[in-house]
């Protein structure tokens, strides 16, 4: 991740609403290029949180030192932004003596809002919901705990940050995705795409979205994924992007061998292809006729239908910074709260729990999402409180997790996910991309909560209280 150093000046009426925003970033790239000016124009474009405000401007710049190379890294820019940007939110509110929740509810993304580059959103942004329900969930916390006794030099705090983040490469970049799907003569599904699964939950995604269209149980289901002698080219698994364009090109292609599937039947009892349904593995007519789906395989084949369809999916095209139009064709939106406990005399920092409401589009696989949400919400909890890459003079010091710490299970608070759906017309069954965001929002509420408990203010991570 490239450390950043960033001056944030804001802005804004009494009643909390920001009239301008303007952000300095220097970004170190270390001794090459590298992503530098990839990340930090994904800096720039975050810059000033999940907020529409009028006026804003932005100087981003990567540097080089003789520092080891900065380079793609979880969030890929956005979560050194919104740390600057959710901590000024944290002052404003202070300041004006207004609540932090109500300061972001005023000036939050909503559909007809206009991001920093100057999108439109036309749909799918649920913030708004994803602030009121944390609100909620913290309140009814904190309702639980009101009778609770600590000792003098122990102090508990609540936070709260607000996060988006892209789906999809965007910027006119290629952003397409290939998938196949085969039914087989035994009535099996087997779906094959190149993308590569990393632990986000592809493999999971894939299976339902063929499940689903043709109406099969998932243990019918076989993914193939990443294998380059069977499969197209998936793209690239970063930017929140595989479940939205890998999921999308395995739903064409199921409906396309649906539709092919449905025609073979369709001949063989002499009914319309489109009064044909697909359910638990059989192919049935409106009066109860049916079909297996390995007899609709067999009846495919000997019309000489394929029983494969190759679907590569392309999204909304979308335009480099500066050219205005839609610079992304999804955003992913999100609010935690976490609360900590300090210890004033030895300077310990504990998170005890963290609410983390995010707009998923529609939960493919809620379960799944879940784990996602709670694992980005550790990695957020490392970033804010452990980990720290320290180089002298060129020479990596924090070489080995020895010295570079990482969260260990006792690190890990109480996590209360919260799924938020306000589908995306365009993904598939109204999914969009998770695998950045849960990350981002978790360090600067934190540090939001620890200054609640104890006053301190943290400028830098990882957070130290003396």
């Amino acid at each position: 991740r490239h450390a950043t150093t960033i001056t944030v000046k804001s802005g804004a009426k009494r009643d909390g609403r920001l009239t301008a925003v303007q952000v300095k970033f220097v970004g170190d790239t270390g001794a090459y290029a590298s992503l530098g000016e990839q990340v930090m124009t994904r800096v720039a474009t975050h810059a000033i949180g999940p907020y529409d405000v009028p006026n804003v401007k932005v100087d981003c710049y990567a540097v080089h030192t003789n520092n080891p190379p900065g380079g793609a890294y979880r969030g890929f820019g956005a979560t050194q932004a919104h740390f600057a940007a959710e901590t000024q939110m944290d002052i404003l509110a202070e300041t004006l003596g207004l609540s932090p929740f109500e300061v972001r509810r005023r000036n939050a993304l909503r559909v007809g809002g206009t991001t920093i580059t100057g999108q439109v959103l036309r749909e799918s942004v649920g913030l708004l919901e994803t602030i009121d329900r944390v609100e909620a969930a913290m309140r009814e916390a904190q309702e639980a705990e009101k009778d609770i006794t600590l000792p003098s030099h122990v102090r508990r705090g609540w936070g709260m940050a607000c996060a988006y983040k892209n789906v999809g490469l965007g910027e006119g970049l290629a952003d397409s995705a290939g998938a196949s799907v085969e039914v087989t003569r035994e009535g099996r599904v087997i779906v094959r795409a190149g993308a590569a699964e990393v632990g986000q939950g592809l493999m999971g995604v894939a299976a339902q979205v063929a499940a689903e269209e043709l109406g099969v149980d998932l243990a019918a289901v076989e993914v193939i994924l990443g294998d380059t002698s069977q499969t197209l080219d998936g793209g690239a698994t970063t930017a929140s992007r595989q479940t939205y364009v890998t999921g999308n090109a395995v739903r064409h292609a199921a409906r396309q061998m649906r539709s092919s599937l449905a025609g073979a039947v369709a001949e063989e009892l002499g009914v319309s292809p489109d009064a044909l349904t697909f359910d638990a593995g059989r192919v049935s007519t409106p009066d109860g006729r049916s079909v297996s789906l390995a007899r609709a395989a067999e009846l495919a084949a000997a019309e000489g239908r394929e029983l494969r369809v190759d679907y590569v999916y392309t999204p909304p095209r979308t335009k480099p910074l500066g050219e205005g139009g839609d610079m992304h064709f999804a955003y992913g939106y999100a609010t935690q709260a976490a609360q900590v406990e300090v210890n004033t005399k030895t300077g310990e920092v504990r998170v005890l729990q963290v609410i983390a409401a995010h707009d998923v589009g529609r939960a493919i696989n809620p379960l799944a999402l879940e784990g996602q949400i709670e694992g980005g919400v550790v990695m957020g909890l490392g970033y804010a409180l452990l980990e720290k890459f320290e180089v002298e003079e060129g020479i990596v010091r924090s070489d080995s997790l020895a010295r570079y710490k990482i969260p260990r299970v006792n690190h890990v608070p109480h996590i209360v996910p919260i799924l938020v759906e306000h589908p995306a017309a365009e993904g598939p069954f109204g999914a969009k991309g998770v695998g950045e965001i849960t990350s981002i929002p978790t360090a600067p509420a934190i540090a939001n909560a620890v200054h609640n408990a104890i006053g301190l203010r943290s400028f830098s991570l990882p957070i130290k209280v003396p």
